[in-house]
């Protein structure tokens, strides 16, 4: 084979076709780039076209609803008494034991009285001296006035007998102060219970010796019947308390971790100043608690009542979410995507809250599957009510079957013609 030597111009040519092969090989790249981005664009958006995202959902009602305001609170003893002496002495007697239920004036304590009697037998026995003493000064001063009439004695004479019974007039009245006091020792010697109520843990017993007016105290008595329930409510509810209060006795309800049964009262007392630090009221309520179902320092669950309010606007509160700025919900827009509400809410009542600003009647909420929402997303939305009938349907139909009965129509033909 033979080869011919290219001129000049013929490899010009040559080059030219090369480097034009280049550019379009560099182009073909440039477009598979521009798809690729455009393809990583349209995936971006893929949210958009993705699938709608199923849940549950139910209508904003206006309907008319109890005013319960729920809160937390916490028993209290309607009286407290730390019981301490004031007479110091010799425990001789303990009259109760722990836990035991007393009533006012009974017995609680005895210290050793005999000391307060000999004081009271002294004292006693002064007052009989110097009423002794007294009497004979009388007379002296009776006799010395007739004869101070008849110029037979001096003046000075007179006089000293009439201070000497004034000053024994004085001593008598000391006497007998000194005398009520030691009766008054003799009194404190028995300490008796100062209200009706239960007794806690006994900290001082027989055998113990304690000084008057000892800091340590011998038991604390709790009054449980009645007793009160102490509990705080937003500052926003105070003008509607007050008002029901001026007309009617506002209920009070509370429930004990595990006792199904609430306990009934009424509100007793606000508190005569709002928490700056809390914006919230402490209130409390009286509870005649004749079966001793509260005690002091449960934490209970309380429901206030503040009569019916008409026309409230009530959604789900399994709608109701939280948020940085407080609580909102999903709601569903025509076109089936949902947006963001914020919500100012008055309470919940019976699994449903009562909304003051956000929804209004009409609306259509999102009460379950949130978790996969945003702004903006497309919803699938399913009835809560349609729901709830499938799932009644599918047990009445899984009943039906274990009794052996047909399921669909319910009517006899269906077993009469099986039989034939």
């Amino acid at each position: 084979m033979s080869t011919r030597a290219l001129s000049p111009r013929a490899l010009v040519r040559c080059a030219s076709r090369s480097r034009a092969s280049d550019l379009g090989l560099v182009f073909a790249v440039m477009v598979v780039v521009a798809l690729v981005a455009c393809s990583g664009d349209k995936d971006k958006a893929g949210p958009k076209t993705a699938r709608p995202v199923p849940v549950t959902v139910a209508p904003v009602v206006k309907k008319t609803v109890p005013v319960n305001i729920q809160a937390v609170g916490n028993v209290e003893s309607m009286a407290s008494v730390a019981v301490k002496t004031q007479v110091g002495g010799l425990l001789v007697e303990q009259y109760v034991s722990d836990g035991h239920d007393v009533a006012e004036g009974d017995r609680l304590f005895l210290i050793d009285p005999r000391p307060y009697e000999l004081a009271v037998t002294e004292a006693e026995a002064k007052i009989e001296r110097d009423t002794a003493l007294l009497q004979k000064a009388e007379e002296d001063l009776e006799r010395y006035a007739r004869l101070k009439e008849k110029d037979v004695i001096a003046k000075e004479s007179y006089d000293h007998t009439l201070a000497q019974a004034r000053t024994l007039r004085g001593t008598i009245k000391v006497n007998e102060a000194e005398r009520d006091r030691a009766r008054l020792d003799l009194e404190y010697a028995t300490v008796r219970s100062p209200i009706t109520g239960r007794v806690g843990s006994i900290l001082l017993h027989k055998g113990n010796v304690i000084k008057a007016n000892d800091d340590r105290t011998l038991v604390v008595i709790n009054r449980i019947r009645p007793i009160y329930v102490s509990f705080s409510v937003p500052e926003r509810h105070l003008p509607d308390i007050m008002a029901r209060m001026k007309t009617d006795p506002v209920r009070v309800e509370v429930k004990v971790e595990g006792d199904p049964t609430p306990e009934t009262g009424v509100l007793a007392a606000v508190d005569n100043s709002v928490d700056k630090t809390t914006g919230a009221i402490r209130l409390k309520a009286s509870f005649g608690n004749a079966d001793a179902a509260l005690w002091p320092g449960q934490f209970v669950r309380v429901s206030l009542n503040l009569g019916e309010r008409q026309g409230a606007v009530v959604v789900p509160t399994s709608a109701v979410q939280e948020g940085l700025r407080g609580p909102y919900l999903y709601v569903v827009r025509p076109d089936n995507t949902v947006e963001t509400r914020d919500l100012t809410m008055f309470g919940v009542v019976d699994g449903e809250t009562v909304v003051e600003t956000g929804v209004v009647e009409g609306e259509t909420v999102v009460v379950d599957g949130q978790l996969r929402l945003a702004p903006g997303v497309a919803v699938e939305a399913k009835g809560k009510t349609d729901e709830a009938k499938g799932k009644a349907d599918e047990a009445k139909g899984k009943a039906d079957e274990a009794k052996g009965e047909p399921q669909g129509g319910g009517g006899s033909g269906g077993p009469k013609e099986g039989g034939k």
